[in-house]
Parts: structure tokens; sequence; C-alpha cells
């Protein structure tokens, strides 16, 4: 069975003991501080890009630039 993907989602789900995330539908996971910071990085091919960031941000504060 194939799993049709909306665009930019091409890995939605593909996290299945990740509890983190800071995007829609396990997109964007968080659970560890260099996912996050990938998160950050990619967060521009996202719909809202503030969100991914305002999420990364809550859980590591020590990423947001002074």
């Amino acid at each position: 069975m194939v799993k049709k993907i909306k665009a930019g989602m091409s890995n939605s789900g593909s996290y299945p003991r990740v509890k983190s995330f800071a995007g829609p539908k396990g997109t964007y996971p968080i659970n560890t501080l260099a996912r996050a910071k990938s998160a950050l990085r990619l967060a521009h091919n996202a719909s809202n890009p503030a969100s991914i960031k305002r999420k990364v941000y809550a859980k590591y504060p020590q990423l947001k630039k002074k």
C-alpha cells in the first residue's frame, strides 16, 4: 500500500517512536537537540515557519539567538 502524502510532507509519519514534533502530522521531529536544529534549518519549507520556530524555541530556549 502506497501512502499518499501532501507536497512538502515527504517524511510525515516516518518517525514511529518520536513523540515530539514541531510541524503538523508528524513532521519536523524535535525529540533531540540535533533534530531541533535541523527543524530550524528546514522551517522555511513549512507552510507556517514561525510556528515551527516557536515550538522549537519553547522546547530548547538555548537555541534562540541572543
